[in-house]
Order: C-alpha cells, then sequence, then structure tokens
C-alpha cells in the first residue's frame, strides 16, 4: 500500500500517455491497481517467470483472486458508475484465463515500472515534487523522462529474457546431445522426438536472435530519447541563466534549481543503466557509445552554476561574494575534496573559454572554495565570501570608451570525478559581466553599461557583444521594470511618463507624435550630457528611481505623484484648474528632486504656474514630503480635485511633546514657500528662482550648545535651511541653567 500512496501522488503530474502505458486500460486498468492496491503489494508477484509450468498454477490462483476482490468491491459500492465499470473490468479480466502467467508477470513488471519511476524522483524536495515547474517547458520534461525511464525498464527486462532464454536454449542443447548417444548407440528410432527437440531448440534460437534485434533497437531508441531529454535540459539551464541575467533590470526570476538537479540527476542515473546495458550485450557497438560518452560529458560540465552571482559592480579593494552549485554534487565521488578556483577574466578571454588563458588581467583575494554538501536542502555549493579584486589590468580603450564600459567576469573551474565514471572532468562556468571601478564616483556609469547589458543582449551571444542601437520601446519597457523593480512598486510607469521621458532622451521637448519606431543609443542612454545639464539621461533618471525607492515609494504606489511631465504638458492640464491645484513631478532640471507644481493668482486677477523649488533627498531626510505639503497653505487640492488633506493625511507627522521641565521652549520645523511678484516661479531672497525652508530651532539642533560666550555661527546651522528665530526673545527665555 506504501508503493500505491507515494504513486499516487505522482500520477497527478503525469501525461496521459504515461498513464496509459504504465496501466494498460483493456488489460489492466488505473481502478484495479486503486481499488487493490494493498493486496496487490502483498503477493509474491516476483515469483512469476516466463514458460515456468509449475508457476501457472499460482498465477491463475491470483488471477482468480483478483476477480473475485473486484465482484466483491463493485457489489459494497454504492456509487452506480463505479459498481458497473469494476464489474466490466472483472468480465475483462476473464481474458487472461487460457494464460494466467502472462496476466501474473504483467502485474509483476507495471510494479517494478513504479519503482524505477519512484526511485528516479527520490531526490526531489518533499514539497511537491513537481509543483516547482509549472510551465509548459517543465510537463515536457516529465513526459520525456518517464517515456525515457520505461524504454530503459523495457531494455532490461529484455536482457533478462533473453537471459532466460539462453539458459533454456542450453539446456535443451545438452539433453539433444545426451539424447544423441544413446540413439546411436542402439539404434533406437526415435527421430521423431528429436526432430520435435532440434525444433524447439531452432525456435529457441530464433527468439533469442529476435530479442535481441530488438534489444538492440530499443538501446538505439534510448540514446535518442535520452539526447533528446538532454538537449530539453541544456535549453532549461540557459533559460534559467538568461532569466537570472534578466532579474538584473527587474524582469522575474524563480531561482529555484531543484527541479533542474533532479533533471541532471535522472539523465545522469539513465546515461549509467545504458553504459552498463551496452556492456552487458558482449560486443562493442562504438557508436551508441560513443554518443553516451559525449552525453555525459556534455551533462557533467553542463551542471555547473552559478547560483549567486558576484555583484555586477566591483570596487577594487572592497569585499564580495558569490556561490557556485553543482547540480550532480550527490553523484561527485568520494575520497578528494573538489576545490572551486575563481579567475577574473576580460572580454577577449571570455570568448575563447576553450583555449589556454592568456595573460592574468587581474588579481583576487581568497579565490578558491570547496564544495560541500548540505543534506538539509540536498544542494552542493561552494561558496566564496570574501573575495576581493586586489588589482586589474584594463584593456585599451578606443576613442571615448571609459573605464566604466569595460567588461570583465569570473571564470570558475575545477576537476571533478563522478561515481561510476573512470576519468575525471575538468569543467568551468562564467559568471555574468561585470565592471570593475576604483572609486564610488564610477559606480552610476558603471551600472549604466550592466543596465545596457543586461536589457539588450541577444541569448547565446558572443561575450560581450550588445548592439549600439535599441528601439525606444525596449528602452522604456527596459526603464519602467527597473524602476518599479528598485522602488518595489506595482504602480507602473504610464503613457505620459513614458512620452515625457523619449522627449528627454530624444531632446524634443515639442514632439507630439509616438516615439516608438525611432532608437535610442547608448550614447544618448549614458555618454553625451542632456542639453544645457551637467548630466546624462540614465544619471537622471536613476537619480529619480534612488530618491524613489528611498523617501517617495508610498506616494508614488498610491498614484499620488503624477512623476515624469514636461512643462508644457504640465501647464496644458492645469490651466483651467482652480487656484491651488497641484501636483508633484520629477525635477527635470535636477538630479533626484522633486517638486511641487501649482496654479497661483497673479496681480491682475490672472492665473499662472508656479514651481517649487525640488526637494532633494536630503531636504526629505529632513522633513517628509506629507508634512511639507502640509505647510503649504495656497496648494489646497491635488490634481484634478481631490482635498489634499485627504489624500496626505496618512503621512502627516505629530509633533513631539517636549517633556515637560525640561526648559526648552517648544518649537517647530516648517516649510515656507516665498513669493516673487510678476514672477513665474516662487523665490526668496537671497535665493532667485527657488523656495525657501524656513526652520525654527531648539538648541538641541544646534551642533553645539548654546552660551553667551559661543555666538551663533553658521556651521551651527544645519545646512540648506534658513533660520527665522528671534535671538533675543530667545535669550530672554532662556533659562540660566541651560
Amino acid at each position: 500500500m506504501a508503493q500505491w500512496m507515494h504513486m499516487s501522488q505522482m500520477i497527478q503530474c503525469l501525461s496521459d500517455e504515461t498513464i496509459n502505458s504504465l496501466y494498460p486500460p483493456a488489460a489492466f486498468p488505473i481502478e484495479v491497481r486503486h481499488f487493490l492496491a494493498e493486496w496487490i503489494e502483498s503477493q509474491r508477484w516476483e515469483e512469476l517467470v516466463p514458460d515456468n509450468v509449475e508457476k501457472e498454477g499460482q498465477a491463475r490462483a491470483l488471477l482468480e483472486q483478483i476477480i473475485s476482490l473486484l465482484q466483491s468491491i463493485a457489489h459494497q459500492n454504492a456509487n452506480v458508475v463505479d459498481k458497473m465499470k469494476l464489474m466490466q473490468i472483472s468480465r475483462n479480466m476473464g481474458m487472461f484465463q487460457q494464460q494466467p502467467l502472462q496476466f501474473g508477470m504483467m502485474v509483476r513488471d507495471i510494479l517494478r515500472k513504479e519503482r524505477v519511476l519512484l526511485s528516479t524522483t527520490a531526490q526531489m524536495p518533499q514539497t511537491s515534487q513537481y509543483a516547482t515547474y509549472s510551465s509548459s517547458e517543465s510537463s515536457y520534461r516529465m513526459q520525456d523522462v518517464d517515456h525515457l525511464v520505461l524504454k530503459v525498464l523495457e531494455v532490461q527486462d529484455i536482457r533478462q529474457k533473453m537471459h532466460q532464454l539462453q539458459e533454456e536454449l542450453n539446456w535443451e542443447k545438452q539433453n539433444f546431445e545426451s539424447l544423441q548417444s544413446p540413439i546411436q548407440q542402439n539404434g533406437l528410432d526415435s527421430s521423431s522426438d528429436m526432430q520435435k527437440l532440434q525444433n524447439h531448440i531452432q525456435q529457441l534460437e530464433y527468439n533469442l536472435k529476435a530479442m535481441s534485434s530488438k534489444r538492440f533497437q530499443l538501446l538505439q531508441e534510448c540514446v535518442d530519447c535520452l539526447d533528446q531529454c538532454q538537449t530539453r535540459l541544456t535549453s532549461q539551464l540557459k533559460a534559467w541563466r538568461w532569466e537570472q541575467h534578466k532579474a538584473t533590470i527587474g524582469l522575474p526570476f524563480d531561482d529555484n534549481l531543484n527541479p533542474l538537479q533532479t533533471w541532471c540527476e535522472q539523465l545522469l542515473g539513465v546515461n549509467g543503466k545504458l553504459r552498463q546495458e551496452l556492456m552487458l550485450i558482449g560486443e562493442i557497438i562504438p557508436e551508441l557509445q560513443e554518443r553516451l560518452a559525449k552525453l555525459l560529458q556534455v551533462l557533467i560540465q553542463s551542471s555547473l552554476v552559478v547560483d549567486k552571482q558576484p555583484p555586477q559592480v566591483i570596487k577594487t579593494q572592497s569585499k564580495f561574494s558569490t556561490m557556485v552549485r553543482y547540480l550532480l554534487g550527490e553523484k561527485v565521488a568520494p575520497g578528494k575534496p573538489v576545490v572551486l578556483k575563481a579567475h577574473i577574466i576580460n572580454e577577449l578571454q571570455a570568448r575563447n573559454l576553450g583555449s589556454v588563458p592568456g595573460d592574468n588581467v587581474g588579481e583576487l583575494i581568497n579565490n578558491t572554495a570547496i564544495l560541500e554538501h548540505n543534506t538539509s536542502s540536498k544542494s552542493t555549493c561552494a561558496t566564496f565570501r570574501n573575495m576581493s579584486i586586489k588589482k586589474i589590468k584594463r584593456a585599451d580603450r578606443k576613442g571615448s570608451e571609459s573605464v566604466t564600459e569595460e567588461k570583465f567576469a569570473l571564470l570558475f573551474s575545477t576537476e571533478i570525478t563522478i561515481t561510476g565514471c573512470d576519468t575525471p572532468y575538468r569543467i568551468q562556468m562564467i559568471s555574468l559581466p561585470l565592471v570593475v571601478i576604483v572609486h564610488g564616483s564610477q559606480d552610476n556609469n558603471a551600472l549604466a553599461t550592466i543596465i545596457w547589458d543586461c536589457a539588450f543582449s541577444e541569448p547565446d551571444r558572443v561575450p560581450f557583444v550588445v548592439p549600439e542601437r535599441v528601439p525606444w520601446r525596449m528602452m522604456y519597457s527596459t526603464l519602467n521594470s527597473k524602476f518599479t523593480s528598485e522602488v518595489q512598486t506595482s504602480h507602473n510607469l504610464d503613457q505620459y511618463n513614458q512620452h515625457f521621458l523619449a522627449q528627454k532622451i530624444f531632446n524634443k521637448p515639442d514632439f507630439a507624435d509616438d516615439f516608438s519606431n525611432m532608437s535610442v543609443s547608448w550614447s544618448q542612454f549614458n555618454k553625451e550630457v542632456l542639453p544645457g545639464r551637467p548630466f546624462t539621461f540614465w544619471q537622471w533618471f536613476e537619480g529619480v528611481m534612488e530618491l524613489t525607492k528611498k523617501h517617495l515609494k508610498n506616494y508614488w504606489s498610491e498614484g499620488l505623484i503624477f512623476g515624469f511631465i514636461g512643462k508644457q504638458h504640465l501647464h496644458l492640464i492645469l490651466k483651467d484648474r482652480p487656484n491651488g491645484t497641484f501636483l508633484l513631478r520629477f525635477s527635470d532640471s535636477e538630479i533626484g528632486g522633486i517638486t511641487i507644481a501649482y496654479v497661483s493668482a497673479t496681480e491682475n486677477g490672472g492665473q499662472k504656474i508656479q514651481n517649487i523649488q525640488p526637494f532633494t533627498k536630503k531636504d526629505l531626510e529632513i522633513r517628509c514630503l506629507g508634512d511639507r505639503i502640509r505647510d503649504i497653505g495656497h496648494i489646497t487640492y491635488l490634481y484634478p480635485e481631490f482635498p489634499k488633506d485627504d489624500v496626505f493625511k496618512k503621512f502627516y507627522t505629530e509633533p513631539q511633546p517636549v517633556p515637560v521641565g525640561c526648559g526648552y521652549i517648544p518649537i517647530s520645523l516648517q516649510t515656507r514657500v516665498g513669493m516673487v511678484a510678476d514672477s513665474d516661479t516662487p523665490s526668496m531672497p537671497p535665493l532667485s528662482d527657488s523656495s525657501q525652508n524656513t526652520v525654527d530651532f531648539s538648541m538641541h539642533q544646534f551642533q553645539q550648545p548654546y552660551s553667551p560666550q559661543e555666538p551663533i555661527t553658521p556651521d551651527m546651522i544645519p545646512p540648506g535651511d534658513n533660520i527665522d528665530i528671534d535671538i533675543d526673545t530667545f535669550l530672554q527665555n532662556l533659562s540660566p541653567d541651560n
């Protein structure tokens, strides 16, 4: 019963074709296996062998018991449909009355096939062995492997039958020879018996030859099937690495390697069984042996995977970690530990991995790790915990190429021996491309190189070739996925954001048509500075992304920030709105800034659009955006017409009460916006075209305690804010003890 309990769980994930092959509907339907599971597993089916008359009676008794049990269960079953079906099955089984041994061996073989299937999946995670892969590729994989396992089982079954036939043939030949001598000596005429025996011997020889031919054909089919399964596996491993690569720009990625590990282990087991069957044939079949050897080599080499990639931007003299996993780790021969070594290679060396490595382009510290097996996770990994690039040798740069555009990679290699294999194998795997920097100021440009590479490289490319230009729609899709993944939000950039970003990168602020058919160059992305700005498009976009990630995530996720919008579009949507209507947009003139655009009245009774000086990361660390919006009294409705207190109330913070008797005067921190007459933007002297953040501070907010001998100086005031305080009043109320 225990075997059927496990098998019934597996059946849910098998194809109909595999199930029907395992339980022939016309001979032994799956219902028989289900209803009689405990009884079937308690019988001695393994004792039944072909052409054994003594076992025929045992087989007939088993058949009759099955028919009787089915009829009994049918009569007791309250479900009419089940009752009718079971009665029909019991009648159909009557066809085996003349061949009970054939029926018994069929049941024996079904149980054997079940055990083989269960053993091939024994290494899968216990939580839903098949649930991890839900793609159609997964179902193809299971069907292929199931079909392959059953074929191998059939080869083994034919070998066993051939062995039995050969033993019977040897026995009959011996009988024939022993009968010949008395006949010749006594002159007896037993030609009829001799002829029957000779005919039987000839029949056995014919059957043996036919089975040998069938066996060879099945072996060829098994190798073909193994080749197909392994090709699918190789494709899936590449797909896993490709998705891992794309995760850099925010695309979804399932990093679970357990199903692929099980797949590798299954194919390794099948390869070993087929090599064993070829050896048992007793003759050399070079074609099949060479194919199996090649498939084995590819499988062993393909099973090395960079599970946790190193950072793709690495600063020299800084620690970093990475982890390599070997999917056939449980099959590694015991004894000598397997040590992986990491080397840093440049683009040219990455293109020639098959040849002898050239010059050492960098020096790695702590670049060796041992493959260790974790019994709980059933994974075998080598973890490089404190690796560091001590120095790097750069290639000659072309034209205006900068050091942050040069790509390297880590190459992991080792020599490994698999149990059951005679010779060790040299295996290696390369990491995703990375950029090496020497200063933190290079980080942003290095990240741009990685983003471009991850977003626009092609599968199976020559390392590390990427196109110089890409369609805008691909560029926008990359910006959107990177933005949402970094901010960790489900709120995507909308069509207005997309249009403004296109206007920005193409420098076409007046262009109103579709940008879809235009292409973006690498230079436009992160080499050429934006017109009138000291920064590139990527530097500006990354600054907005970082600000939103750290300070504006909830505002953005709830749709309170309009985001990327040009001033022309801004004026268009706000021109007919009531005074005090405002929206939040990212600054297009400053890296990492958000500004408030609002409708205000002019002196002559008209309207104008005002843009408050952008709030940066530094500003929002001092006072959050919600409180700043509350401070500004002349903005009242979030576009199109939401009362600001209704929308932003949840983001307001309450002032902290001052402890009684502490000797301090309660104060508050506020944002003020100044106005300049006949100006298009708010301002406050001495700053032009800017907002003024007016802050009231208590003494504990200065960098140093105040005393009459220590006058207040500019360095005591938090940077970026003006102080608005009556010093005389302050000193009059100051406690002498303070």
